[in-house]
């Protein structure tokens, strides 16, 4: 039997209510890790200085990195809402590397999203990695497999996603953008803490989201006293510097732009208030100067 190649091996990703399978399109890598807590069941009756694992609890998780991030709302409102979906992995047909193998390896589950990354950087293709976290169980899908597989081969540029921010904390909406930007990652993250109690059944543990933060991190060339176009004000660092002495929450956006010039905001990704954390200027001896940011989300964003 020949090996199984690691494009033939997908993630599919179920919406309650619905009997529609949606692979996670454009993927470039995907890990399953079980872990099994175990304690030291050896006693006084045991010869020898060796322990005796017993495990305890079982635990999962999934995590994929994919060059699609046309999801990206969806992915953010499911994080924010700390949804459960059902997701599959499963063996693909190498005909199309979309086609469910009917009889092949699969298993599904319950998870909840409790990790999200999306990269929007200059130049490059727009990417996101995303952890689940498995809520229950894990069920062998071997005999009921043959599913129909929605994919989506859209590509987002990094340089047509911009980050736009208010001037100081009394600003109404975020306008300015970020000029210069070279680099622009978003990060939201879920605390998780173990609901599992006597009355869940099995092995298998229950995980409960009891808290979320998000960060953005940007980098851009400093170039002081320069701007962008009057129509579209921009920040820099000099900007960017007052914001943060002020300590004080702002408005930002993170945004699709127009592909014409690259500054007129279009539909929006993610929206909210944040504060800047951190702030670092770099000046490397014959190299262009740049300078980094990172703003700590403040309350809900909008997605």
């Amino acid at each position: 039997m020949a090996t199984l190649k690691g494009q033939n091996l997908r993630i599919l990703a179920l919406d309650e209510g619905s009997s529609d399978w949606n692979v996670i399109a454009m993927s470039t890598n995907c890990t399953i890790t079980m872990d099994g807590n175990a304690d030291n069941a050896s006693t006084k009756d045991d010869v020898g200085m060796f322990e005796k694992p017993e495990i305890t609890s079982k635990s999962w998780s999934i995590q994929t990195e994919s060059l699609y991030v046309g999801n990206a709302g969806l992915m953010l409102r499911r994080i924010m809402s700390g949804e459960k979906f059902t997701v599959m992995w499963t063996e693909v047909s190498t005909a199309d590397n979309k086609t469910a193998e009917e009889g092949g390896f699969g298993r599904q589950g319950k998870v909840i999203i409790n990790d999200l990354t999306l990269n929007f950087n200059d130049r490059e293709n727009s990417t996101h990695q995303l952890q689940m976290t498995g809520v229950g169980p894990i069920e062998d899908q071997s005999d009921n497999i043959n599913v129909d597989i929605d994919v989506v081969n859209v590509y987002t540029k990094g340089q047509f996603v911009r980050l736009f921010t208010g001037v100081t904390y009394e600003t109404a909406s975020a306008t300015d953008i970020l000029a210069y930007g070279k680099q622009l990652q978003v990060h939201v993250s879920c605390q998780l803490e173990d609901a599992t109690t006597k009355d869940t059944t099995g092995d298998w543990t229950v995980q409960e989201v009891t808290g979320i933060t998000f960060d953005i991190t940007t980098n851009a060339l400093v170039r002081s006293g320069e701007r962008i176009t009057s129509i579209a004000p921009n920040n820099e660092l000099n900007d960017f510097e007052y914001i943060y002495q002020q300590g004080l929450p702002v408005k930002f956006e993170v945004a699709n732009v127009s592909g014409d010039n690259n500054r007129t905001k279009g539909l929006s990704i993610m929206s909210g208030q944040a504060v800047i954390t951190n702030l670092v200027l770099n000046a490397p001896n014959r190299q262009t100067a740049t300078y980094n940011m990172t703003l700590r989300g403040y309350g809900s964003y909008t997605a």
